[in-house]
């Protein structure tokens, strides 16, 4: 009897979301949030390190996996657009 070596890298479906837009990516559990990020720029149709990302509140960096977050299949990282400006200049 054969048995299939277990998955030891488990894959996970990470939820992006923008402006009430959504894509699903499937990632392994150590894979860097720089290339989760270029694939969700990519499905949005935006320019690579146009967006922002939060988890919980807290900004993901390029460096960071979803097992050091301790992420869980199905949790949903936000996409903003990166902003630039904006304040308030004294005469």
């Amino acid at each position: 009897m054969s048995q299939e070596p277990e998955d030891v890298k488990p894959k996970l479906n990470l939820n992006i979301s923008y402006d009430g837009s959504s894509v699903t990516v499937k990632v392994k559990s150590n894979m860097k949030f720089g290339k989760i990020f270029e694939a969700a720029e990519k499905r949005f149709g935006k320019e690579p390190g146009t967006f922002k990302f939060t988890y919980d509140g807290n900004r993901v960096g390029k460096d960071d996996t979803p097992a050091g977050l301790g992420m869980e299949d199905g949790d949903q990282v936000d996409a903003f657009l990166e902003q630039l400006g904006g304040g308030l200049q004294r005469t």
